[in-house]
């Protein structure tokens, strides 16, 4: 197979399934109907797929079948439910089906729309499944948000997302990436959103899940995904609720010691609102996709390389592809409401006070600026002195536009751009486009401005096109 087909709709996949005698399995689901065991029912035929289909809302029930477990959405519960519900399937029928039958078991356990609030509506859904008949299963989990705004769309996207997924399982196993784009299938961004997935097991072990973390971002079923300093793919509801936020945005191509300097810098400053507890605080290094993007083609070592040394410094790391500074904000607003802090360099004025960064904006920069500043969020302004100047740029004697002088004056009357105030003199110099072009002819001075273990990294693993020229 060389391309996937886009042509099939859900109801088409469901029946394709139905209509293999082959494969065969269980449909669980909590939390906003049986919408996936709906959908396989309602094109005929169902009985060749599915063994069992239930739902179990109660939690002391929910308890009984499964075993206990601290939160009900969760990663946690929805493992619990594929172990039983795969185990169920296996024993009680491998005896009784075809020898050639490959089973299956879908869980979800969701919060959709509640009928008396509007609360979050999230949740997890997983596959388990046997790709070749008798083979130990391969497992595909995801977290989702459903972004209709009554229950009962909420329910009909999950439906759809549940035979896309088990549709491509089945169909597309070697292909991971399309398994990632047909999750979309019949959907759209508007509707559903997937910002994590994990491929595991014996058909997926040569999947790198952070590349089919980005490629959700490309494949426009999510606006982020994020990164732990272990590497692990997180939620981010789970990463920022209720937590003060420091961001600093780069290419961080590679991580420099201005880089680290910035953000220690922020942070100090940041951890003086009241309401920051620095405990608390998560450090986050954000790289938009336009910086990984060369045409249409995402650099996988590259993008790997800069996460992984970042991860090193023992920075959360966020893909996004807001270019933006307020749709980050906006991002993030819809995890925490505690301070947001962002930490850019003067250098980074010449586009932000750039009118051409915000065509399409009906009320251009004055809408982007409204929407950057609306409730506690503080943009951190660091200083620069080029190499081979003696003039150190500030906040106060930074240069924008003659038209634009007020407006930078009223921000900066108002808190909303802040000063550093201490900072390193020394790295203040360092420019990562001469840092990249020196690490390309080898070992040099670049080591010089980068962190000990990033110089390290880059030359033991050979990263960033390391000694290349």
């Amino acid at each position: 197979m060389t391309k996937r087909d886009t042509t099939l709709t859900t109801d088409q996949k469901a029946l394709k399934i139905n209509l293999d005698k082959f494969k065969y399995g269980s449909i669980v689901e909590i939390g906003a109907g049986q919408e996936v065991a709906r959908r396989f029912f309602h094109v005929g035929a169902a009985a060749g797929t599915i063994a069992k289909t239930m739902s179990a809302y109660d939690m002391a029930v929910s308890d009984d079948i499964y075993g206990p477990v601290d939160r009900y959405v969760s990663r946690a519960r929805l493992m619990q439910m594929l172990d039983k519900e795969f185990e169920q399937v296996v024993s009680r029928l491998s005896k009784v089906r075809s020898r050639n039958t490959t089973f299956f078991a879908y869980a979800a356990t969701v919060t959709a729309r509640s009928f008396k609030q509007k609360n979050e509506c999230h949740g997890w859904v997983g596959l388990r499944v046997q790709l070749h008949p008798g083979a130990a299963p391969s497992d595909i989990v995801m977290h989702v948000r459903m972004l209709d705004n009554d229950n009962a769309l909420q329910s009909e996207a999950l439906g759809i997302l549940g035979v896309n997924l088990i549709h491509a399982a089945f169909f597309y196993h070697t292909h991971p990436e399309w398994i990632v784009e047909a999750l979309g299938d019949g959907l759209g961004s508007e509707r559903i959103e997937v910002d994590l997935i994990h491929f595991a097991g014996p058909y997926f072990e040569e999947v790198e899940n952070r590349l089919m973390n980005l490629h959700l971002i490309r494949s426009w079923l999510t606006r982020a995904v994020i990164f732990d300093p272990n590497g692990q793919v997180v939620v981010p509801g789970e990463l920022f609720h209720r937590k003060p936020v420091m961001v600093i945005r780069g290419s961080f191509k590679p991580v420099t010691r201005v880089n680290v300097d910035m953000m220690n810098a922020g942070q100090r400053q940041f951890g003086q609102i009241a309401a920051v507890d620095d405990s608390n605080m998560v450090s986050l290094a954000e790289i938009t996709m336009n910086s990984l993007v060369s045409g249409d083609n995402v650099d996988n070592a590259d993008f790997l390389a800069r996460v992984d040394l970042l991860a090193s410094l023992g920075y959360t790391v966020m893909i996004s592809d807001y270019v933006r500074f307020f749709r980050l904000r906006a991002y993030l607003r819809r995890y925490t409401q505690k301070p947001i802090g962002i930490v850019l360099s003067v250098r980074d004025f010449e586009a932000l006070f750039d009118e051409k960064y915000y065509e399409g904006l009906e009320g251009g920069m004055l809408e982007a600026f409204g929407k950057l500043f609306p409730d506690n969020t503080h943009v951190y302004t660091y200083p620069s002195r080029p190499r081979g100047e003696s003039e150190l740029v500030t906040l106060d004697t930074v240069k924008v536009p003659p038209h634009l002088r007020h407006l930078l004056a009223h921000l900066v009357d108002n808190g909303k751009l802040v000063g550093i105030e201490h900072y390193d003199e020394n790295v203040l110099h360092i420019d990562v486009g001469s840092v990249l072009g020196g690490l390309r002819r080898g070992r040099g001075s670049w080591e010089e401005d980068v962190p000990e273990t990033v110089a390290a990294a880059i030359i033991e693993r050979r990263l960033l096109g390391y000694d290349s020229e």
